[in-house]
């Protein structure tokens, strides 16, 4: 199943891209489709601690498992809502999953099934971490217990360190997934030209182990502008921003994943055009601001 890419980029943008032999919005009914849930949402909603769905938590040993070191799922109680997108987190170089432990439950609130995971070892490179998202994800779309509450076609892969430039491997793996955020993303290789993943990166203005200028500038500048893409950095922050609850991260990261998983364009506003500088925000960038809406 190909991604229903939502209104992002406006009419100017299709036409311009069709004379290209490019098409970015399908036919009408699948531009119109979404797999929306929850209530409207407000700024004060995509910032709170909890969102609406209550969730319960499972833990999948590393031994039930082979290709990554296991984790723990976060999914809502909600049987009525239908399936939901999926997101796998992985953590930075010497790091656990307990150092993402904060992001998953809360992405979950807001109406994802999350897999916060282990890596096989804390020294795993960015190329392992990409394949091992990959192999996470597979195991929570088939094989989990929670499989049948799962969209197999609406996954998104987030991380941190090492685990966002593995999640920068694995949109480049696999073009079907249908979101990736890196988070303070450290990666050896620089370009992603071949990414077709619409991907938030997020950077931190104070990191000195993957700072912006030599990892997370080129990583957004290297991926192609369709059918997505969004820089943020975060103002002051250092590489361990993603490690501890922060507002910025979360809010930004549960409206990219409504966008592009849930296709629900009522989180459009929160990204295009994105937030100003201020107190949380060094800088954003995203590629619905250059093109009419």
């Amino acid at each position: 199943m190909g991604k229903v890419i939502p209104k992002l980029f406006g009419i100017a943008a299709a036409v311009a891209l069709g004379g290209a032999g490019i098409t970015l919005i399908p036919d009408a009914d699948a531009a119109t489709a979404s797999f929306a849930k929850g209530p409207a949402p407000s700024n004060s909603s995509i910032e709170a601690v909890r969102g609406p769905f209550a969730i319960a938590e499972s833990t999948v040993s590393r031994a039930s498992v082979s290709g990554f070191g296991g984790g723990d799922i976060y999914a809502p109680t909600d049987t009525s809502a239908g399936t939901f997108g999926a997101v796998v987190i992985a953590p930075g170089f010497t790091a656990r999953k307990s150092s993402m432990a904060w992001l998953a439950p809360r992405l979950a609130s807001q109406g994802f099934v999350v897999f916060n995971i282990d890596t096989l070892t804390t020294s795993d490179q960015p190329a392992s971490r990409g394949r091992q998202l990959l192999a996470a994800a597979d195991f929570l779309t088939q094989r989990s217990s929670v499989r049948a509450r799962v969209d197999p076609n609406r996954v998104a892969v987030v991380g941190h360190s090492m685990g966002g430039g593995g999640t920068l491997e694995a949109a480049q793996s696999r073009p079907a997934l249908q979101a990736a955020i890196p988070l303070t993303p450290w990666n050896l290789s620089k370009s992603f030209s071949r990414v077709t993943v619409p991907t938030l990166v997020i950077g931190a203005e104070a990191d000195t182990i993957a700072p912006v200028r030599s990892h997370s500038r080129p990583f957004f500048q290297s991926l192609p502008a369709a059918p997505g893409k969004a820089f943020l950095e975060l103002n002051g922050a250092s590489h361990f921003a993603p490690n501890t609850p922060n507002t910025t991260i979360a809010k930004f990261s549960i409206s990219w994943l409504k966008l592009f998983v849930d296709d629900d364009t009522r989180y459009r506003q929160f990204v295009c055009p994105g937030p100003g500088t201020g107190a949380a925000v060094q800088e954003y960038r995203a590629t619905c601001d250059q093109i009419s809406q």
